[in-house]
């Protein structure tokens, strides 16, 4: 008999782990896909089809992956911004990525791509405290003072950001930059599910902020000088 009862208390055990494990990968699943399909108005493949902003938001990566080769989505990313620049769809690109550290600086490799690829400096504006995408996306506006922006990324990456926007009263748009192979790419397509969980939670319960704000800075007019600051 006591045989028993323990055999129907690890049977009970095994069921409910296995009904919390089919919760945790539905509510990921479908946190997925909603945020998709939420943004999909707001999501452009074409530069003929993608309405003008005065300001483009390239969301940060590293120029190499381990093993010190180019990293695609970085890669991908820059040729967007400067489409969209040549075809005068924005007017200026806002670079924001990871500064943490003194030897890793995502927004500096990211101007020198885009002057190297005919960007003009004066053209190109720098925010050295995006260190998440909820960052990136927030400061752009309460930084950088930009309420209608168009963000330049991936489109799973994009629809993330779009999300983000809406929620901060930001009138955004995402441009995509072409996609990475799924072989070269696997990890970060992978971090993107629990990643529009997380922000989910971050924008609709914890209304997290970004991790430093700081003084307004103005993004420059057409022939003022360039501003490089870290809007701390």
């Amino acid at each position: 008999m006591k045989q028993c009862s323990v055999s129907l208390r690890l049977k009970i055990r095994l069921l409910l782990a296995a009904l919390t494990l089919l919760l945790i990968i539905g509510g990921l699943v479908a946190s997925y896909f909603w945020v998709s399909y939420s943004v999909r108005a707001r999501i452009f493949d074409s530069v003929a089809d993608v309405p003008a902003n005065r300001v483009g938001l390239v969301l940060g990566t590293s120029r190499y992956v381990r093993g010190g080769q180019r990293n695609l989505f970085f890669i991908y990313r820059m040729e967007a911004a400067i489409a969209l620049f040549k075809a005068g769809k924005i007017q200026y690109i806002l670079v924001s990525g990871d500064n943490s550290t003194h030897s890793y600086n995502e927004p500096r490799a990211m101007k020198e791509s885009l002057i190297a690829r005919g960007v003009p400096s004066d053209r190109i504006v720098m925010d050295f405290a995006g260190f998440r995408t909820l960052d990136s996306v927030v400061r752009a506006r309460q930084v950088f003072g930009q309420s209608s922006i168009t963000v330049i990324s991936q489109r799973f990456h994009n629809e993330r950001a779009i999300l983000i926007g809406l929620h901060n009263g930001i009138d955004i748009i995402g441009f995509n930059a072409r996609d990475v192979y799924v072989g070269q790419g696997v990890k970060t397509y992978l971090r993107e599910i629990p990643a529009r969980a997380l922000v989910l939670v971050d924008l609709f319960l914890l209304n997290t902020g970004p991790r430093f704000l700081g003084e307004p800075v103005s993004v420059p007019d057409s022939g003022e000088k360039e501003k490089q600051t870290f809007g701390l």
